[in-house]
Parts: C-alpha cells; sequence; structure tokens
C-alpha cells in the first residue's frame, strides 16, 4: 500500500505513451484507452477517476499478426493474470472470452485481431520497443 500511488502514476504514464505509440503504427487499426482524446468514454472517465489506468486494448489491421505478436513479445509476458506491476498481453477471444460463442464476441467487439494490455511500470520505451519488433 506505500508505493500503490506511485506504481498507479506509472502505470497510467506508460499506458498513455503505448496508446499514443499504438495509434501512430500502421498495423494497429484501432486503440481502446479512455486517456486518448477522442475516446468515446474519456468523460465519463475523468468525472469518476483521477488517471486513465494502465489497461488498454488495440486491434492490429490483419488476425495473422495476432501470433507473431504474442510469439515475439519479449518483455510483455503473454499471460491471463491482468493488473500486476509487470506488462501483459492477452488473447481475449482465446483466451477470457473463448467459451463465448463467436457471433456474440463479434457483436461485442472481441474479435480475431484485439489484443489486450496491462501496461507495468518498467520503462516505457522499453515497453514500446518490444511492441515495435514484436508488430515487424
Amino acid at each position: 500500500m506505500k508505493t500503490l500511488a506511485l506504481r498507479m502514476d506509472r502505470h497510467n504514464e506508460n499506458a498513455g505513451l503505448v496508446a499514443q505509440w499504438l495509434t501512430n503504427h500502421p498495423k494497429v487499426e484501432h486503440v481502446y484507452y479512455p486517456g486518448l482524446t477522442n475516446h468515446p468514454g474519456r468523460e465519463i472517465q475523468e468525472a469518476q477517476a483521477s488517471g486513465y489506468g494502465g489497461m488498454l486494448s488495440f486491434t492490429v489491421t490483419d488476425p495473422a499478426l495476432v501470433p507473431q505478436i504474442l510469439a515475439k513479445v519479449k518483455l510483455l509476458q503473454f499471460a491471463e493474470s491482468l493488473g500486476g506491476v509487470e506488462s501483459l498481453i492477452t488473447f481475449p477471444a482465446a483466451q477470457t472470452h473463448a467459451d463465448i460463442p463467436a457471433d456474440i464476441r463479434a457483436r461485442l467487439g472481441i474479435s480475431d485481431c484485439l489484443l489486450r494490455l496491462s501496461v507495468g511500470i518498467e520503462h516505457s520505451a522499453d515497453i514500446i520497443k518490444d511492441l515495435e519488433q514484436a508488430l515487424g
């Protein structure tokens, strides 16, 4: 508890930087993060919280990129457990939401191109560099 405020500050800062970087990547179609100025839930988030958190999702332009990214990340750990101090990546369609029928997942936006990040407290440049090399 003594370090929670510092950790949350770093989660917020890193997630914002990663989200902004992802929005400019040619292989990323969309980034879901309330800290982005164009996010439709930004005003609600700002009314309810003092930051934007360390969680974000993004879709890639081709589902073939997903296994490539998951195989190539080195700093990010491929895991379902989200919210630790380390950066984690998950593939909801095959992990957390795999039991939901495909048509319902599609309606909810949980596509075969969606990845979710729990951005940790590592140096933001290291997280971005890992994503950059994994995206190719």
